[in-house]
C-alpha cells in the first residue's frame, strides 16, 4: 500500500510542476509588475523601473519562475510585499483556521450525505427533502446562502454571531457559535454533490446480487443498507473528497471574506488586491500540494473501506 501511494505521489510531481508554472505565468502575466502598486500613484517611471530591477521583475518570466521555484523547493517563498514578513510567517498563523473550516465542512457534508441517503426508515419522505437540499446547495452561491443564514440566525433570531472568528482558547462554546454558520455555508455545495454521487451509486449497488442474497438471508433493511450497500457505495464520495480541496480554496475565499474570518482564503483576496506575488504563489502551491496529498489519501482509503479493492 505504501509503495502504491509513493508511486502515485511520484507520478503527480510532473503535473504539480506544470500547474505551478501555469500559476506563475498567469499571475505575472495578468497582474503585471507590482512595483507601481507598491510605490503608489505618484511614483515616477524611473522609480518604478528601479524597483523592478531591484526586485528582478525586469528579467524574463522563465528566469523569474526558475528562480522562484528553486527557492520554493527549499521552503523559501520570499517576503510579503505588503507586510514585509516572510511568506511563511504571514501564512502559517492563518492556515489552521482554513484547515479547520474546510475539514469540518467536508466532514459534515460527507456524513450528512451518506447517513441521510442510507436511512431506510421513512425513505419516501426523507429522500425528496434530501434531494431538494442537495439541489439548493449546488445551485445557490455561497455568498447568497451565507447572507441568508446571517440574516436569519444572526439578525432576526440573534442565536449566532454574524461575523468574526473566535479561537479555541476563548472557550469551546464561543468557538462553536462562531464556526457554525461558516461551516454550513461552505459545506452546502459539497453536501449537494456528495448526495447526488452517493445516491446514484447506492441505487446501483442495491440491485446487485449480493444485496439480494443478504435480504434473502433475513437481514433487516437497516443491516443490508449500512453493512453491505454503504461500504460498496461510498467509494465515489471518497474520490470526490480527494478532488474537492482545489474547490475548497475557492469556497474558502468567499466564505472567509463574507464572515470576516482570518484564514488563507481571505488572505488570498488581500494579496490579489495588493499584488503581493509571493503570498499568492505560496497559497497556490500549498493548494496544489494539498490536492496531490488528498488524492493519494483517497487511494489509500479505497482499500480500507472496501477490501474488494486491490491496488495493483
Amino acid at each position: 500500500m505504501i509503495t502504491v501511494i509513493g508511486r502515485r505521489l511520484l507520478w503527480a510531481i510532473p503535473s504539480a510542476l506544470l500547474i505551478t508554472a501555469l500559476l506563475f505565468f498567469s499571475v505575472a502575466g495578468l497582474l503585471g509588475s507590482p512595483a507601481s502598486f507598491m510605490l503608489g500613484q505618484d511614483a515616477t517611471p524611473e522609480s518604478i523601473a528601479e524597483l523592478n530591477a531591484r526586485l528582478g521583475f525586469n528579467r524574463p518570466l522563465i528566469v523569474q519562475y526558475l528562480d522562484w521555484m528553486g527557492r520554493a523547493l527549499t521552503g523559501d517563498f520570499g517576503r510579503s510585499y505588503s507586510s514585509h514578513q516572510t511568506v511563511a510567517d504571514a501564512i502559517l498563523p492563518r492556515l489552521p483556521v482554513t484547515l479547520e473550516l474546510g475539514v469540518a465542512a467536508i466532514l459534515l457534508a460527507a456524513v450528512m450525505a451518506v447517513s441521510i441517503n442510507s436511512i431506510t426508515t421513512g425513505r419516501a419522505v426523507v429522500r425528496p427533502i434530501a434531494t431538494s437540499l442537495a439541489v439548493l446547495g449546488i445551485t445557490l452561491p455561497n455568498f447568497a446562502l451565507g447572507l441568508n443564514l446571517i440574516f436569519l440566525f444572526a439578525v432576526k433570531l440573534g442565536w449566532l454571531p454574524s461575523v468574526g472568528w473566535s479561537p479555541w482558547s476563548a472557550g469551546i462554546a464561543t468557538h462553536l457559535t462562531h464556526i457554525i454558520l461558516p461551516v454550513v455555508t461552505l459545506s452546502a455545495y459539497y453536501y449537494g454533490s456528495f448526495t447526488l454521487v452517493y445516491r446514484a451509486e447506492y441505487d446501483a449497488i442495491s440491485q446487485r446480487l449480493f444485496v439480494r442474497v443478504a435480504k434473502a438471508k433475513g437481514l433487516s433493511e437497516r443491516q443490508v443498507s449500512f453493512r453491505h450497500v454503504l461500504p460498496n457505495s461510498i467509494l465515489p464520495v471518497i474520490t470526490y473528497v480527494g478532488l474537492s480541496l482545489g474547490q475548497l480554496m475557492g469556497g474558502a475565499v468567499v466564505t472567509e471574506s463574507l464572515f470576516s474570518i482570518p484564514g488563507v482564503g481571505s488572505q488570498l483576496v488581500d494579496s490579489i488586491v495588493a499584488r503581493d506575488y509571493p503570498v499568492m504563489l505560496a497559497i497556490g502551491m500549498l493548494t496544489i500540494a494539498g490536492v496531490v496529498i488528498m488524492n493519494a489519501a483517497a487511494d489509500a482509503l479505497y482499500a480500507a473501506v472496501n477490501p474488494q479493492i486491490r491496488l495493483n
